[in-house]
């Protein structure tokens, strides 16, 4: 009989023992499990990768491409996608529901446009052009100034209305007493400037900066008018933006010394 108890208290002891073994073993397991699982830090929404969608007027081509370059070698991993085109047309993309990350308009009134449907940030200005007129190469149909823009024999583009380029042609037309008779209105600022390089009309309002990134292909005449247009740039990260710290590491660099340094060499000037 005692033979039997010590047997069956040994057995028991043993199971016990098992369990308990059992126990650390699980336990240890789940004390590892969350360090095993634990997610990594994403780059996803840093400043220093992501890929981003701009949206900008297309006087900014030539500098927001390079802008876009020098800020993806300062930023490994990021990568800046640009759409150029009218500000307005852009605008209403965005509140229509276009994806983008950051927007850069060629006038206030564009910007008010997103701003007002509560679909961007604070925007700020972050630098002004100014109208020029454009003329082919060696201005071989002799355009002289503004007034030749009333001239019906004369083959005249301008900017439509409600584009940036063309608000401001209206104010400086208002300025000096003209009513132009333009063959042609252009949706965006570079449509407007090819009619010049191509030779299709003798002359154009663009803005400074088209003028100087078009090289040798047009030349430019500056007018006293054009004071009374000057067009301010602002630009805001949009509220829907799927990388809102890279959007906005982008608007910082677009303001800072370096990003201003290429927008004044591409001929444009402080807000």
């Amino acid at each position: 009989m005692n033979t039997i108890f010590v047997a069956k208290t040994v057995k028991r002891l043993v199971l016990i023992a098992i369990a308990a073994v059992l126990g650390l073993l699980l336990s240890a397991c789940g004390g590892a499990e969350p360090q095993a699982t634990a997610p990594s830090p994403s780059a996803e929404g840093s400043s220093s990768g992501g890929a981003i969608t701009v949206l900008a007027a297309a006087s900014l081509t030539e500098a927001f491409t390079q802008i876009g370059k020098d800020f993806e070698a300062k930023n490994p991993g990021s990568k800046v996608t640009f759409s150029f085109g009218s500000s307005a047309t852009l605008a209403t993309q965005i509140v229509q529901g276009a994806p983008a990350d950051v927007f850069a308009a060629a006038s206030p009134a564009t910007m008010k446009t997103v701003t007002a449907a509560g679909a961007a940030n604070t925007p700020k200005d972050f630098v002004s052009n100014t109208l020029e007129i454009a003329v082919p190469k060696g201005n071989p149909h002799k355009i002289t100034g503004l007034k030749d823009f009333g001239d019906e024999s004369r083959r005249i583009a301008l900017c439509a209305p409600q584009v940036p380029c063309g608000a401001a042609a209206v104010k400086v037309f208002a300025e000096a007493k003209i009513v132009p008779k333009p063959d042609t209105l252009e949706q965006d600022v570079k449509a407007t400037l090819q009619k010049v390089a191509s030779d299709e009309v003798d002359a154009a309002l663009v803005y400074k900066t088209d003028v100087i990134a078009a090289g040798d292909t047009v030349d430019g005449i500056q007018f006293p008018e054009a004071q009374q247009a000057i067009n301010t740039y602002p630009i805001a990260t949009l509220k829907n933006s799927k990388n809102p710290a890279v959007a906005q590491a982008f608007v910082d660099y677009v303001l800072s010394p370096e990003g201003q340094a290429v927008l004044a060499k591409a001929g444009f000037a402080q807000p």
